[in-house]
């Protein structure tokens, strides 16, 4: 009885250890710095995130302080002309967003999120410690050139390869960076704690106010600066931000949860595709679910990723997890071959793959109204009255509006919006409703700038002679208010829910590739809205002063190029809508398999 007794004390000691590490440690799988289970009290939340947001502020400041001038730089200093400086800006931004997919690559596959951010981090800060110290040296010469009256001389090839060299550093540091911070910071917070996991979806939305702020002072302050031909102080400026950024992302080294890379996910991909190739004259049965194989409690696993409930749909790539009799006595010795026998969470992956693409692809067309503001937006403003008494407003600086609306917008959905819907739908509105709303405020915004530039047209060819149309109109810059502000707030709801979606739909093994979609989906924007306007003015233009988009926009149709993006948008949400009650969410396994699965396979195979 005594040794009964002992035992009944030591299984009860187990048990309240067990209770104990539950509650300390996070439910997730994340571990510390150490590699152990990650103690919730010690490690992630809002401690750490706060110096992630601070990070990403500084970054982007950096980041923007040498991006949103880099056309004028090319232009006054290195003497090139618009077209050339135009087309190497378009060159060195679409890189950053290669360099995007590069990071997320390396940091879901081998580095971790962690060391792949410090280490894009370094470089970014070497590529402008090396960019301040090529323009102090060589570039700005003779001194006090630069500025839109004083061109700077000649410069030598080796003074070009030092440039581009530097900037490319840039582009690959802040590339390589910014899908994988996004996705760490989010990491700092355990999902399946129902505080934490409120606390996880607001971090997006700060995530992006925070962007949206650093880029705000890159704006006005640095820009500023430059415009003047200060361009040492705006680098070093930028040199700082982004030192000091870098700092305090180490200084958090102690404090932040980790997630094991889960290796290379095209390999994955390749054998999910080959085994159902390879058995494409399996039939699958109606309750399959019972016939598919994935490693519940098996001692073999040493894939440690949240395990992906099967889903309908797709079923080709079911095959890839049929076990067969053969198979099964691999499946005993823990040594399936891959490129024969994968899991269902492997092919989920596969789906969930398939089934982001299309809500991704509707994205696009809603980067190609996002990057009006930085183009036609700003060519629009050029032309109207851009004075207040003797006070010039440059109309780059009215993007100025689209980042007070993101920030008040921010604050209404979170304070305002969000509580009163959960009053009626407990869940709140979902990642692609929010996506949905920012495409209706979308087509909002530029039916806004259409119908402000028909105004517009109306003043300038009221005060103008026919044969010489190019004075400003007499109509105030302000009226371009609404619709950046219409932007901001559409962006709210797109950008900070895409954020979301994509990194809560992307399996354990591709989170950083959800984010790197993101920025892809923007940097192909650009190039739709490029390729849009070639389209355009071919189709309206007779000579070169004619057209939608002529170089005197007095003599052209502006407004009818932004009531042609609200169609195209509109025609967008329509397919949208369409996507979205097609998608699938993912879901994933509860804690505790039983292997269920494994003796379903014994049995109907009679071993």
């Amino acid at each position: 009885m005594a040794d009964l007794d002992t035992f009944k004390d030591q299984q009860g000691s187990e048990e309240d250890k067990n209770q104990a590490m539950t509650k300390t440690c996070t439910m997730d799988g994340a571990v510390d710095w150490n590699g152990r289970p990650a103690i919730r009290g010690r490690t992630g939340s809002w401690v750490a995130a706060i110096l992630i947001l601070a990070n990403q502020g500084l970054a982007t400041l950096a980041f923007f302080g040498v991006g949103v001038n880099l056309v004028l730089f090319l232009t006054r200093v290195l003497g090139q002309d618009n077209a050339e400086a135009a087309n190497n800006v378009s060159k060195w931004t679409g890189t950053v967003y290669i360099f995007s997919l590069l990071g997320a690559f390396l940091s879901d596959s081998y580095w971790g999120r962690y060391k792949t951010c410090a280490i894009f981090q370094l470089i970014f800060v070497i590529g402008l410690t090396l960019l301040s110290v090529t323009t102090y040296l060589f570039l700005l010469k003779p001194r006090g050139c630069g500025d839109e009256q004083s061109p700077c001389r000649d410069h030598s090839n080796f003074e070009f390869a030092l440039f581009y060299i530097s900037i490319y550093l840039i582009a690959l540091g802040n590339g390589g960076y910014q899908p994988t911070i996004a996705t760490f910071g989010a990491d700092q917070f355990d999902e399946d704690d129902p505080k934490e996991s409120h606390s996880k979806i607001a971090f997006f939305s700060y995530f992006y106010l925070a962007l949206n702020l650093g880029s705000l002072f890159s704006n006005t302050i640095l820009g500023y600066f430059e415009d003047k031909g200060i361009w040492t102080v705006g680098f070093w400026a930028s040199t700082g931000s982004a030192g000091m950024a870098l700092i305090l992302f180490l200084c958090g080294t102690p404090r932040y949860r980790h997630f094991k890379p889960q290796g290379n996910p095209l390999s994955r991909l390749c054998h999910v595709l080959v085994a159902a190739t390879r058995k494409w004259k399996v039939k699958i049965t109606s309750d399959g679910d019972d016939h598919l194989y994935e490693e519940h409690g098996r001692q073999c696993s040493e894939n440690q990723s949240r395990k992906i409930l099967h889903t309908q749909g797709i079923k080709f790539l079911d095959r890839a997890a049929i076990v067969t009799s053969e198979e099964l006595k691999q499946i005993d010795r823990c040594s399936p071959n891959p490129w024969r026998l994968c899991t269902v969470t492997q092919v989920e992956e596969v789906k969930c793959v398939l089934r982001l693409l299309p809500i991704w692809l509707c994205t696009i067309l809603y980067s190609v109204v996002f990057t009006q503001m930085a183009s036609l937006f700003v060519e629009q403003g050029a032309i109207m009255k851009t004075t207040i008494s003797k006070f010039h407003i440059p109309p780059a600086s009215m993007s100025s509006f689209d980042i007070l609306s993101v920030a008040t917008f921010i604050f209404i959905y979170r304070r305002v919006l969000d509580p009163l819907v959960a009053r009626v739908r407990k869940k709140g509105l979902t990642e692609l409703q929010r996506m949905g709303i920012g495409l209706v405020i979308a087509i909002m915004a530029m039916i806004s700038a259409g119908v402000v530039e028909c105004f517009r047209l109306k003043y300038a060819r009221t005060n103008c002679a026919a044969t010489d149309c190019e004075s400003p109109s007499s109509l105030s810059i302000f009226w371009q208010v609404p619709q950046y502000v219409l932007v901001g707030a559409s962006e709210v709801f797109m950008y900070v829910g895409q954020l979301e979606f994509f990194n809560s739909q992307a399996p354990d093994g591709l989170k950083s590739f959800g984010s790197a979609l993101c920025m892809t989906s923007i940097s192909l924007g650009n190039y739709v809205s490029s390729l849009l306007v070639t389209i355009v003015m071919k189709f309206s233009s007779r000579d070169a002063m004619s057209g939608w988009i002529p170089g005197n926009l007095n003599k052209g149709h502006l407004d009818r190029f932004y009531f042609l993006l609200a169609a195209l948008t509109t025609a967008d949400l329509m397919v949208y809508i369409v996507c979205s009650k097609w998608y699938k969410y993912i879901k994933f396994e509860s804690k505790g398999g039983d292997g269920h699965n494994e003796n379903i396979w014994q049995a109907e195979l009679g071993v």
